[in-house]
C-alpha cells in the first residue's frame, strides 16, 4: 500500500510533508509538472492511498473520471492545509481510507471526519471486518443489503466451516449455510450470498521444462474449476527449486500477484503424509511428488485437493491455518 499526497499552495507542501515523515510517501504538487486530474490518473488504482491537501470540490473533480467499483478503487481522502479534517471520501472500509483518516488525524491532531453509516452509528461493517480477517469479498453488490439490515436492527446469518473467536456483533448470529446471507469458504458460493474468502489456499504446482504460459494457465484454471475452488483464496503458489525461474510459472504468479515459493527435493522429500508418487518424476526431480509437496510444506497444512495432472502440468492445493475473530474496529 503506498501514499501519495498532492498539494496546492506553499502551506499544504509543508503540511504534505510533515505528514509525508511520520508515513511516508511520495509528495507533489499540482501544477509541477503534473496538473491534479493527471496526477490522480497516474496514481489511482488498487492499494494506493491518494491525499488531497486542499478542497473536497477539486479532490472529487479530480477522481471522477477513474471512479469504477469499490473493489479495485483507490482510498482517497481529503485533508485541508490547516490540518484540521481528515474526511475520507472513497474506500472507506475496503480500501481502508477510514483507517488512514484515523491514522492522519492522530499524527497531526485533526479530526476524523466519517460519513459511512456503519460507522458513525457503531454498526458492524461485514466489509471492513473482511478487509481485516486477510479476507477476499464475492458477490459485492450483497454488502449493501447486509448493511442495511444491520442498521435497520435486523439479524444478518453467517456460516463459516472455521470457528470465529469471540462474541459475535449485534445481531450477527451463525447458522447453517443454506439459512446464512454471508458465508465464509474458499469455494464458490451462490450470487444470492454475500461470500468471503479466506486467502489461505496454496497452489503446487510442478510443469515440464519450457511450457507455454498459456498452457499453464489452462490447466490451473481447469483445476480450480472442476474443484470449484476461488481463485482469490490463493495466496501462493510453491514448486521445487529448480522451477524458480520457469517463465511460465513466474509469469503467472506475476501477473496474479502471487509469491512463488520453491523448496529443494530434499525438503520436499521430508514432508509427512501420503501423496501420490510417480517413478517418472523421481529420476527427473529426485522427489516423487512435487505438487502436493510442495503445496502441504508452504501452506504447513494438510492437503485440500489432491493432484490434477494433465497438459505436461500437475497442480494440488493445500490449506493454512484459519482462526478468524470478531474484531472489525481499531
Amino acid at each position: 500500500m503506498s501514499l501519495y499526497y498532492l498539494a496546492f499552495t506553499e502551506k499544504g507542501m509543508q503540511l504534505a510533508h510533515t505528514m509525508a515523515q511520520h508515513t511516508g510517501g511520495e509528495v507533489s504538487r499540482s501544477g509541477k509538472p503534473m496538473t491534479a486530474a493527471q496526477w490522480t490518473k497516474r496514481y489511482f488504482q488498487k492499494g494506493n492511498v491518494l491525499v488531497f491537501l486542499g478542497a473536497c470540490g477539486i479532490a472529487v473533480r479530480s477522481i471522477a473520471p477513474c471512479v469504477k467499483d469499490k473493489t479495485t478503487d483507490a482510498a482517497v481522502l481529503v485533508l485541508d492545509e490547516a490540518g484540521r479534517y481528515v474526511i475520507p471520501i472513497l474506500s472507506g472500509h475496503l480500501g481502508c481510507a477510514n483507517d488512514w483518516a484515523r491514522i492522519l488525524a492522530r499524527k497531526i491532531g485533526a479530526v476524523p471526519v466519517l460519513t459511512t453509516a456503519t460507522d458513525v452509528r457503531g454498526v458492524f461493517a461485514v466489509d471492513e471486518w473482511a478487509k481485516r480477517q486477510n479476507m477476499a469479498l464475492c458477490h459485492t453488490e450483497n454488502i449493501v443489503t447486509c448493511s442495511s439490515r444491520l442498521l435497520e436492527g435486523k439479524e444478518v446469518v453467517f456460516s463459516s466451516p472455521w470457528e470465529i473467536q469471540g462474541t459475535p456483533p449485534t445481531n450477527i448470529t451463525i447458522a447453517q449455510s443454506g439459512q446464512a446471507q454471508v458465508v465464509l469458504s474458499v469455494f464458490r458460493q451462490p450470487q444470492q450470498v454475500l461470500h468471503l474468502v479466506p486467502r489461505i489456499v496454496v497452489l503446487g504446482v510442478g510443469c515440464r521444462r519450457g511450457i507455454e504460459q498459456e498452457r499453464l494457465a489452462e490447466q490451473i484454471n481447469r483445476f480450480l474449476e472442476q474443484a470449484e475452488l476461488c481463485m482469490e483464496a490463493v495466496c501462493a503458489v510453491a514448486t521445487i527449486d529448480i522451477k524458480k525461474n520457469e517463465p511460465a510459472l513466474t509469469a503467472f504468479c506475476h501477473e496474479r500477484g502471487l509469491p512463488l515459493l520453491t523448496y529443494s527435493a530434499q525438503e520436499l522429500a521430508a514432508v509427512q503424509g501420503t501423496f501420490s508418487a510417480s517413478e517418472f518424476v523421481k529420476k527427473t526431480v529426485g522427489v516423487e511428488n512435487v505438487c502436493e509437496r510442495a503445496a502441504c510444506l508452504a501452506a504447513k497444512g494438510e492437503l485440500l485437493l489432491p493432484k490434477l495432472a494433465g497438459g505436461g502440468v500437475t497442480v494440488a492445493a493445500a490449506q493454512k491455518e484459519f482462526t478468524p475473530d470478531w474484531s472489525w474496529t481499531n
